[in-house]
């Protein structure tokens, strides 16, 4: 260490004796065309304009002189990185950790957020063409909102209610079905390797239980936490679209001044993709929901309306949330009315699924919200693992927001300093 605060100095030394140096060249350069200037009515004089060249500076060690010559350049580059990788690594795990233990807030205020860019629309009409104050406007269109999630929802059980024991009745038999054509088909199973099939399948279930329900049912384990965080949801949804531009503006203004104007805009832009992703999504799940409920009403599959309900609810969680839904519908009109309706159903929802992929997102969503497939897979595992269904359902979200807001920052940051800065 004492050599290299020695070899530092010396280079600190050397830098400042040439600065120096050059400046006071400069000055002597200056001083003698003063003096040289020809006064009024004299003609200037050769020796007088003259300037005597500044000396060359000296040999100078430059600042980032290696003070260790027997690592290569190719170690020293690479711990470099190295460390800096690792605080970032360090940082990132820190901002996890806050994620898991803040998860039970960080969940209804990130489900509020998605509400909030659902309704804001309907409350900006409002005011728009009604002419309603900010708050009364806010307040129908939750009205609204609760109501018709209410109606539907007492829909769906009504009918799930009411269709159960014939459902029970034709799964029983389908079951049988399925059980005796593993026997007697082209598989020829054995008892023994049936129920060995049946009961790794129901360990696989209890083993990942936890997983997929976390965060949705696990943390909620009593009526007064699924009530606290509703309203939650609800104050929170509230607030954010009656008062969300001032709280915005009064997280930019905690921020260094020189900052505000582009992570402002970031944020802006931001918000702008969230409300468009959810609006195309609710209207992307609307088209799957009444394809796919149109063809198992066609069919006369069991339960066609709860059925479109999940397909609409599973289209949130982009490509899981659709194929695990399609799956369900393809599994009830199997167990409910055999093979061909199952094999025509799956039919409808592949259908219905390639015309959403290659056709309506890109038209709806637009290249201004697209994420790439790998980016969709990692965020959504991501989500699953931090806080289960509900996290699978804003991770996408999430990662759409980031990347219109990364995009803005580094347009922002080229905008003011040219495309050759670093």
């Amino acid at each position: 260490m004492d050599h290299v605060r020695a070899r530092v100095r010396r280079a600190y030394t050397a830098m400042r004796a040439t600065r120096e140096l050059q400046s006071a060249d400069h000055r002597a350069g200056a001083a003698k065309r003063v003096e040289a200037a020809p006064s009024a009515g004299t003609a200037p004089s050769v020796e007088a304009t003259s300037v005597t060249p500044a000396a060359p500076p000296g040999p100078a060690t430059p600042v980032g002189t290696d003070s260790a010559p027997d690592v290569p350049r190719g170690l020293r580059i690479a711990t470099a990185w190295a460390w800096r990788l690792l605080v970032l690594a360090g940082a990132a795990a820190l901002v996890l950790w806050l994620v898991s233990q803040l998860r039970d807030v960080l969940i209804p205020l990130s489900i509020a957020l998605l509400l909030s860019a659902l309704l804001a629309p309907s409350v900006s009409w409002l005011r728009r063409a009604v002419r309603l104050p900010r708050s009364l406007a806010v307040a129908v269109v939750l009205i609204a909102g609760i109501a018709a999630v209410g109606g539907v929802l007492t829909l769906v059980v009504t009918q799930f209610v009411s269709s159960f024991p014939a459902l029970a009745g034709s799964a029983t038999a389908g079951i049988r079905t399925i059980q005796s054509s593993l026997r007697n088909g082209p598989l020829h199973l054995s008892n023994d390797q049936f129920n060995g099939i049946a009961d790794t399948a129901q360990r696989w279930l209890d083993t990942h239980r936890d997983t997929l329900t976390t965060g949705a049912l696990t943390t909620a384990t009593t009526a007064v936490d699924v009530l606290a965080s509703a309203l939650l949801v609800l104050f929170s949804t509230f607030f954010f679209l009656r008062d969300g531009r001032r709280i915005w503006e009064f997280v930019v203004g905690l921020l260094p001044p020189v900052a505000r104007s582009s992570l402002g805009t970031a944020g802006e832009a931001g918000w702008g993709t969230l409300v468009s992703y959810v609006r195309a999504t609710v209207l992307v799940a609307f088209i799957d929901a009444v394809g796919i409920g149109l063809g198992l009403a066609i069919l006369r599959v069991q339960l066609a309306f709860p059925l479109a309900a999940l397909v609409f609810l599973g289209a949130f969680v982009p490509i899981v949330g659709a194929t695990v839904s399609g799956a369900v519908a393809v599994l009830v009109a199997l167990v409910t009315d055999g093979w061909v309706s199952a094999v025509v159903v799956l039919a409808v929802v592949v259908g219905v699924q390639q015309l959403e992929g290659h056709v309506l997102q890109p038209l709806i969503m637009g290249r201004a919200v697209a994420i790439h497939p790998l980016a969709v897979i990692v965020a959504i595992a991501t989500g699953l693992i931090l806080a289960g269904i509900i996290g699978a359902l804003v991770a996408v979200p999430l990662v759409a927001v980031l990347n219109t807001g990364i995009r803005s920052l580094l347009g922002h940051h080229h905008h003011h300093h040219g495309e050759q800065a670093p």
